[in-house]
């Protein structure tokens, strides 16, 4: 290092970031990211504070406001943030928990015996985002307040007034110089919601958006309240599916100290849709609870089916997939101590639990077999089918990876690729027809844009056998054109993305009915059989405009009605409408080479949408809604949301 750098690099120049400067330095390390999931989980952490305390008793009602301006308001009928002075800090218990990282009741087991926050980093965090917060705590019949900006306090704590009311009030508007956006989603949160009543019954948790309100004057809320937990959760996420046994498969207890409750039912799709919660946190990698769950359904199963003699025809291994095949499952455990992978806590790490739950699973399920005979054949029989379907499903994987690139089989003959070859640089377009795929490939960059028609409508997964879905030509093609396999050496079932050639997948389709419901059946494609790569963010729709505003030389693009008609008084300049010529693309295959690349494909014009998961739960539910045979509840959601949609009658 010569002189003159040693000199830049000197010990002042090691920064140490007091306080919560190293929140609004780094938010997305405590937070996640600074998009839109990191702008709700700013909600979810303050809820979850609310929620520890109804864990630990003191707390049966949370309310959740969206006030006008985004900010939010969380109140919670609890023991009140103690606002004594704190003997090592000096000052007020409250400003040390708003404050400080790694400051919370959540360490002392005697306080609270499970929670979900339990890294104290929680709602110091979102002070830390937030432009302003506020405090107000109800305790030992008075009312303590505490104004804080940008995770400072504004002046002390201070007593207001009297109250018989009892709990904690915490309003804050996130800093809209650190997040992307600042509007919040009402029904992102409202899921949440949801979840948390299911996941903790008995608990009454209601929103409401203060931002709008309906024709009669009263604004959007919603109230949660489960009485029966886990069993009205999978009843929920199965809403339209049909079930083949007569009872939801269900156990609340404790093993070996661990809070377990598991609930589960099959039915006849060909998906498994488990889903996993370490206190009230989703667990959506799995971990120690997902195996225990796994191994106490597999080994209480597969002795079942040895015993009834129904195998001894089989000719071939059942594996433990197939005992998952069809299957609805929510699996919940309160841990003291939770080890997760990192602050995101996606993944449980205690090894203890997966004993606990195997156990408690293996008895659940021992009862019910023994108690349901009926219904343990049906299952037995549900689980051959399965394998049978498996082995098939093995065979036309083989099939279609034979002729995949890495063998060096060759690529779709439809494919038009590009030239790059690093696949962080590479995207592809999955374009709805010959015709729009013809326009795409003339319009496109071939040096990192590579164009994939599919003909007509893909077929719909969630109705269909695995086997069935690699016999279809267009998934095989997609399969190939990605250069992603099935099977890794830990899961023959698994997404192998060693291969893949893009690191954008963009779903291109007419900005009509059909169009939309294209693009439904791919991502119910994607989300079924390709998770990893929206987990992973590769997935993106394409946004073409819906009208071309034209007045003489002048012309723009519009993506909706509101621009169109802003555009229509921009150009007629005090003229008439009909001045103004205004074009409706209803297809792709309407715009030319050079229209499609301007709106559409330049990187530096177009908005693309990037496909994320929220929930889980949520998204299983709503594609399961979509997709299956269940009408009433498809209507129901069409006619809520077609507000929101351009449709042509």
């Amino acid at each position: 290092m010569s002189e003159e750098e040693n000199k830049d690099y000197s010990a002042n120049s090691i920064q140490v970031l007091e306080g919560l400067e190293a929140v609004r330095k780094r938010p997305a390390m405590y937070i996640g990211d600074v998009g839109v999931r990191g702008l709700h989980h700013l909600v979810y952490e303050v809820v979850d504070n609310s929620i520890d305390e109804a864990l630990a008793g003191h707390c049966d009602t949370i309310e959740v406001f969206i006030n006008e301006g985004n900010s939010i308001t969380v109140i919670d009928n609890g023991r009140g943030i103690p606002v004594a002075m704190h003997e090592k800090e000096g000052r007020s218990a409250l400003e040390v928990v708003m404050t400080v990282l790694h400051a919370g009741g959540k360490f002392d087991k005697d306080s609270y015996k499970v929670s979900g926050g339990l890294h104290g980093v929680g709602v110091s965090c979102v002070n830390a985002l937030s432009t302003d917060l506020k405090a107000t705590v109800y305790r030992d019949g008075k009312v303590y307040e505490q104004n804080y900006q940008k995770g400072k306090p504004v002046a002390d704590v201070k007593e207001v007034g009297t109250s018989d009311k009892r709990g904690t009030t915490v309003t804050f508007t996130p800093d809209a110089s650190i997040f992307e956006i600042v509007d919040y989603n009402y029904e992102t949160l409202a899921s949440r919601l949801r979840e948390l009543s299911f996941l903790n019954k008995g608990i009454k948790l209601t929103i409401t958006d203060l931002r709008t309100t309906d024709e009669d004057g009263n604004h959007n809320t919603n109230e949660f309240l489960s009485q029966g937990g886990l069993k009205e959760f999978v009843l929920f996420l199965d809403e339209s599916r049909e079930q083949i046994i007569e009872d939801v498969i269900y156990m609340d207890g404790e093993r070996n100290g661990i809070p377990v409750e598991v609930s589960m039912v099959y039915n006849n799709s060909y998906s498994e849709n488990i889903h996993s919660y370490v206190n009230n946190i989703n667990t959506h990698e799995g971990g120690t609870h997902l195996s225990g769950f796994r191994q106490g359904l597999t080994r209480t199963l597969k002795k079942y089916a040895d015993d009834s003699g129904m195998l001894s025809k089989l000719k071939f291994d059942i594996a433990g997939d197939d005992f998952r095949e069809g299957l609805t499952a929510v699996i919940s455990v309160k841990v003291q101590e939770p080890q997760f992978e990192g602050q995101t806590k996606t993944k449980l790490g205690n090894r203890e639990v997966t004993a606990s739950v195997s156990q408690a699973v293996g008895a659940m399920l021992e009862a019910y077999l023994e108690e349901h005979p009926k219904d343990a054949r049906m299952i037995v029989q549900k689980v051959i089918l399965a394998a049978q379907a498996r082995h098939a499903a093995r065979k036309a994987r083989e099939l279609v990876q034979r002729k995949n690139v890495l063998s060096g089989g060759g690529l779709p003959g439809k494919l038009a690729d590009c030239s790059e070859r690093n696949p962080e640089l590479c995207e592809i377009y999955l374009v709805e027809g010959d015709s729009a795929g013809g326009t795409a490939k003339q319009g496109r960059d071939r040096n990192f844009q590579a164009i994939m028609p599919l003909r007509g409508k893909i077929l719909n997964v969630e109705k269909a056998m695995a086997h069935k879905i690699f016999e279809n030509e267009e998934i095989k093609n997609i399969y190939t054109a990605l250069g992603v396999r099935v099977g890794t050496e830990e899961d023959e079932r698994a997404l192998n993305i060693t291969g893949l050639r893009y690191h954008k997948v963009i779903i291109m389709c007419d900005a009509d009915v059909d169009g939309s419901h294209i693009e439904t059946l791919i991502l119910t494609f994607f989300f079924r059989y390709m998770r990893d790569l929206i987990d992973k963010g590769y997935i993106y729709i394409a946004t073409p405009p819906l009208y071309l505003v034209k007045k003489g030389s002048s012309a723009k693009y519009c993506w909706n009605d509101a621009e169109r008609d802003a555009v229509i008084q921009e150009l007629k300049k005090g003229g008439s409408e009909s001045s103004v010529k205004i074009q409706r693309y209803k297809g792709l295959g309407e715009m030319n080479a050079e229209q499609l690349w301007e709106t559409t494909m330049d990187p530096s014009y177009r908005t693309l949408r990037q496909i994320t998961i929220v929930s889980a739960a949520s998204a299983d539910h709503t594609f399961s809604m979509l997709m299956g045979d269940d009408v009433p509840p498809r209507r129901e959601f069409i006619e809520k949301n077609a507000v929101y949609a351009n449709i042509d009658v």
